[in-house]
């Protein structure tokens, strides 16, 4: 099979062109620097030079393709989050460009579109399960492009293609900025969590993004949670995060802090998601390899060698 996949140097792009390539796919992947293409070369892939917002250019990168897998996003840093400008790029990758490739794709012939997605459009659900039959909530102006995204792909199926959408929970992981974000913060003795510590916080390791996806392009059309096996209480995670580290007890911000620093965005960060990821595995039989948030940081933490050196940093700055 053909794959062209974008977001192919991000965080969980090169496990994914990996994971493709040893399946034997033949990967068109996105590059946008000579650097980044001898990366994927590398890896196995064949690098494009493409402008995802131009339409003739997409066109022409994505013909001859089977599938396409449109991971590519551009989140800010957490400092940024409250401003509305810092998300233009990232909004755009999920609806301009997206409607470019899904135009590409039913102009050329590609029969399966698979996309990312975020967990996030949910509500809060509490200490209940949630799955793909829950209703999005549209109440975060930040998320709307997230949705608006999700509405192309259904173009994409009513053109009679095979069009998958992924939510994904919250990344994490040794290529993710997650970590390095949450370690500065920790120095505050603060947590990346926020909201009630009795909240759920579900969680994906990188790696087990990379093998949902790969998965993803076999599955029917569809929405499908992409999440660990057990979500973990924000105080389970936050605790969990800290002992793999060797961190003091990390406190979890209030909803009121949070809004200081993201904004209007930030019930998109306080609510409780249980997320169930039952219906992707019942498709494909993926499973996540890092089946909680414990195995995961635990073993991140030790490829690092982190966790004492960490703690004694985090220690000196006292609470």
């Amino acid at each position: 099979m053909k794959i062209f996949l974008t977001g192919a140097t991000g965080a969980v792009g090169p496990a994914t062109v990996s994971g493709l390539v040893e399946r034997g796919e033949h990967v068109r992947a996105v590059a946008r620097s000579d650097e980044k293409a001898a990366t994927l070369r590398a890896l196995g892939a064949e690098p494009v030079a493409v402008d995802l917002f131009d339409p003739d250019d997409v066109k022409r990168a994505v013909d001859g393709s089977d599938a396409i897998l449109h991971l590519a996003t551009n989140v800010p840093p957490v400092s940024r989050m409250n401003r509305t400008s810092a998300w233009a790029t990232h909004n755009a990758l999920r609806t301009t460009a997206s409607e470019h490739l899904v135009d590409a794709a039913l102009a050329t012939g590609v029969s399966t579109f698979v996309k990312e997605s975020v967990s996030f459009v949910y509500p809060d659900g509490g200490d209940r399960w949630v799955d793909e039959t829950t209703p999005p909530a549209e109440d975060v102006p930040m998320l709307l492009p997230t949705l608006a995204g999700e509405r192309v792909a259904d173009r994409f199926a009513a053109g009679g293609g095979r069009s998958v959408v992924l939510r994904f929970a919250g990344f994490y992981g040794p290529s993710a900025r997650y970590v390095d974000e949450a370690l500065r913060l920790a120095r505050w003795r603060l947590a990346m969590q926020s909201g009630s510590p009795h909240g759920y916080a579900s969680a994906i390791h990188t790696d087990d993004v990379a093998s949902a996806a790969i998965a993803a392009l076999d599955v029917p059309s569809g929405i499908y949670n992409v999440a660990d096996d057990e979500p973990l209480t924000k105080r389970e995670y936050v605790d969990t995060f800290g002992a793999a580290f060797g961190l003091k007890k990390l406190r979890i911000p209030p909803a009121w802090m949070a809004r200081l620093v993201t904004g209007s965005s930030s019930k998109a960060v306080t609510r409780s998601w249980r997320i169930s990821n039952r219906k992707l595995k019942a498709a494909s039989g993926w499973a996540p390899k890092y089946p909680n948030a414990r195995v995961g940081w635990a073993a991140i933490a030790e490829a690092r060698g982190a966790g004492a050196r960490d703690g004694d940093q985090e220690g000196s700055h006292g609470a």
